[in-house]
């Protein structure tokens, strides 16, 4: 049973990460932390699209994000095993 599980978790991270932009995104997470308007003007996608591959991102656990103001800044969850 616990290896069933394993490879339902790994089968949904592999369908999250087979998404071109949000394997760039991992890619930039990787070098420093962004906000959500950042990834904006790189993909010249609408914020709406982009906090969809973030909430994506945030909830299959490869990032975590962090409130300060106004801003929401995502970057990679070390914690995570799956990258």
């Amino acid at each position: 049973m616990n290896e069933a599980l394993d490879i339902e978790t790994t089968a949904n991270i592999l369908k999250l990460l087979g998404d071109k932009t949000r394997l760039t995104m991992i890619k930039i997470m990787s070098e420093h932390e962004c906000c959500v308007c950042e990834f904006v003007d790189l993909f010249e996608m609408s914020q709406p699209a982009i906090s969809q591959h973030l909430r994506k991102l945030k909830d299959g656990g490869i990032v975590n994000e962090a409130r300060r103001g106004q801003w929401v800044f995502y970057s990679l969850n070390p914690s995570s095993s799956h990258y």
